[in-house]
């Protein structure tokens, strides 16, 4: 199967760069998969699992991705994201907490700001804790 360039980027550096097969992801409109040769694409992706297959074998690395957006040119693929983690290095404890603390934080009729705040910070906890047990 013909490879292409992935680069997986946040602010502080870069956290995957290498030739892969075929890489799955959730934008705002659905999953998408991208393989080699695929059209020229931009779109936001939100707080999921990001699935990376480097050769022909039917197994794919995880991520938890906590949005942010995919470009794919002819050239490469890059994800830009404020956060992401392996599946396996994912402290569940620590997700599970900030799940909890987001949750309080949305009943506590504070302002539509901080609302907003928690409920994003509920996703990417509930991203975190769904993409750990993959």
């Amino acid at each position: 199967m013909a490879t292409f360039k992935l680069r997986i980027v946040t602010p502080e550096k870069v956290f995957f760069e290498g030739d892969v097969t075929q890489i799955i992801t959730t934008t705002a409109e659905g999953n998408i998969g991208v393989m080699a040769g695929h059209v020229p694409y931009v779109a936001n992706i939100v707080p999921s699992a990001l699935k990376i297959k480097v050769n022909d074998t039917d197994d794919f690395h995880t991520a938890a991705v906590s949005g942010g957006f995919v470009n794919v040119s002819k050239d490469e693929t890059i994800v830009v994201t404020s956060a992401v983690e392996w599946a396996e290095d994912i402290d569940v404890v620590r997700a599970q907490h900030a799940k909890e603390v987001a949750e309080r934080r949305i009943k506590e009729n504070a302002s539509k700001k901080e609302f907003e705040r928690a409920e994003q910070k509920l996703k990417r906890a509930v991203n975190r804790l769904s993409v750990s047990k993959k």
